[in-house]
Formats: structure tokens, C-alpha cells, sequence
């Protein structure tokens, strides 16, 4: 008569069953808070004593129907630890008599074959994992689990989401707080491909507009170039219509700007200018006088 799994165990398998099935459908950790997730649980565990109570009854009547020598044998076997017999099947050999009984009878080039059984935590695996694979598949199937356009949509919504909380959160970036920094130079370089390389050319030496490499300025409300930038963009050209007030006319907010002159500042201050032998405007304006940020 073989020794049953301790109930505790059993209860320990269900609920680690339970967290994989829920996590499954619900795709994050957040129901261990959950009083269904726990009621699930309690139901498990009292039905699994209930299971466990029968089985101790089927248990005590083939216990009487066994010899002497059967009963000791079992109640040895019985006082041996869980783990320890857990481990023992795994790992056990046969003895002589026991190899000659699974003999299987052919051979080849003297090498016998054993009818051996799988071990038990490898078919133990097997179950698991068909199991898994059925839930798996019907999750897949008929929910958005593991679908990877759905869990795109998913987090480009939450972190547009975060992205506008954080904007709330924030004061507008004005002439008055915006202020240079090498690390919006990159985002700065693609919103000025969107908004002013139709004029200016994607590298700032002109075309319709001025030359933004070289050191003639039009327009010099500032006294600093990053200030200057930032205001022409916020309020537009005095002289020219063409170059509107895209932050008054709310086409780009106060940050991007701030991007946008960071970018304008590098290719003015930290690159070579493009002159016109290289395919630059010729200059426009006055020769600027900038003072230092």
C-alpha cells in the first residue's frame, strides 16, 4: 500500500497553482490583496482536508485487510519523512530480484533493457506543464494575456498617462526659467526637423529662413542666444510673417521650445558654422555680441 502526500502539501501545491492560474488572467501580482483571491484559497484548503479525510477512511479499511509483516512494513515506511521518501523514489535502485522482475526479455550485443518506471517528478513535470499549456493557450486565445500589441497599447497609454500627470504637475517652462542643457539637444534636434527645418534646412544653415550656424542675427531681443532662440520662436519675426509665434499660437509648449534652443545653441556655438562654400544662406542681419550663459 503506497504512502499518500501530507495534506499540507497538497495544500501548498493548490495555492502555488492558484497564484499561477491567477496571474494569468489578471497579468500582475495586485490579487494577493484580493479577499476572492484568499476566499479561493480557504475553499481549496478545506476541501483538500475533506479529500484528505476520505482518504485516511479508504486508508484504515485496506490497512486491516493487509498480513502482519505488510502492516509493519507500512508503518515503517510511514515514520520515514515526506521529503525523505520524496527523495529516496527519485534516486532509489532496484535490488537484484527487483531488476529481474522488470527484466524485459530481449537483448542486444549483452545489454538488457529495464522496464522502469518515469520518476515521479518527472511526470510530475509532464502534468504541469500540459496543464500549463492548456491554460496557456486558452488565455492567449480568448483573453489579451501575452498579446504583444495589447500590452504595447496597454503601457504607450499608461505612460502618455504619466506624461501628462507629470505636465500638471510642472510649471510651463517660460523665457524666464528655461535654461541650456547638452541633454535636450537630441529630442531638440527632431522637434526642429518637424517645425523649422522646412525653412531653415534639418542642419540650420538656411534656406527660406537665415543661416542659424553663423553669427548674423536679424533679430537680437536678447542679450544670450538660448534667450534669443526661445524668444524668437515664442513670439515670431517682427519683419517676417513666415517665422509666426509658435508658442503664442500653442503649436509647440515652453519645454519644446526649450528643446528646440538647445539645439539651435549647439549647432551655433559648439559646431563650425556652414558656410555658404558648404552650402549654407549667406548671412543675414548684423553680427551678434552674445554674452555667456
Amino acid at each position: 500500500m503506497k504512502q499518500r502526500t501530507p495534506v499540507v502539501v497538497n495544500i501548498l501545491i493548490i495555492t502555488g497553482l492558484l497564484i499561477v492560474f491567477y496571474y494569468l488572467f489578471v497579468q500582475s501580482y495586485s490579487f494577493l490583496a484580493s479577499p476572492y483571491f484568499w476566499g479561493t484559497v480557504v475553499i481549496s484548503a478545506i476541501l483538500a482536508y475533506i479529500h484528505s479525510a476520505i482518504g485516511d477512511l479508504i486508508e484504515n479499511n485496506k490497512f486491516k485487510k493487509l498480513s502482519p509483516e505488510e502492516k509493519a512494513a507500512y508503518l515503517a515506511e510511514k515514520k520515514i519523512p515526506f521529503l525523505r521518501r520524496m527523495y529516496d523514489s527519485a534516486f532509489k535502485k532496484q535490488s537484484a530480484t527487483e531488476e529481474k522482475d522488470i527484466l524485459i526479455d530481449h537483448g542486444f550485443d549483452g545489454i538488457m533493457e529495464l522496464d522502469n518506471q518515469l520518476p515521479k517528478w518527472w511526470v510530475g513535470l509532464f502534468y504541469f506543464g500540459t496543464a500549463f499549456c492548456i491554460v496557456y493557450i486558452a488565455a492567449f486565445s480568448f483573453t489579451d494575456f501575452a498579446h504583444p500589441l495589447s500590452e504595447y497599447e496597454k503601457e504607450y497609454k499608461e505612460q502618455l498617462a504619466s506624461i501628462e500627470e507629470y505636465q500638471k504637475s510642472q510649471p510651463p517652462v517660460t523665457i524666464e526659467t528655461a535654461k541650456y542643457s547638452a541633454d535636450n539637444i537630441a529630442e531638440g534636434k527632431e522637434l526642429f526637423k518637424t517645425n523649422c527645418a522646412s525653412c531653415h534646412k534639418e542642419d540650420g544653415s538656411g534656406g527660406i529662413g537665415p543661416n542659424l550656424t553663423d553669427n548674423y542675427w536679424i533679430n537680437q531681443p536678447e542679450k544670450t542666444l538660448f534667450k534669443n532662440v526661445f524668444h524668437m520662436d515664442w513670439n515670431g519675426s517682427p519683419t517676417n510673417p513666415a517665422m509666426r509665434p509658435f508658442g503664442k499660437n500653442g503649436e509647440v509648449s515652453g519645454a519644446e521650445i526649450e528643446k528646440i534652443a538647445a539645439y539651435v545653441y549647439h549647432i551655433n556655438q559648439e559646431q563650425p558654422p556652414v558656410t555658404p562654400a558648404q552650402g549654407g544662406a549667406a548671412p543675414q542681419g548684423t553680427e551678434a555680441h552674445w554674452e555667456k550663459e
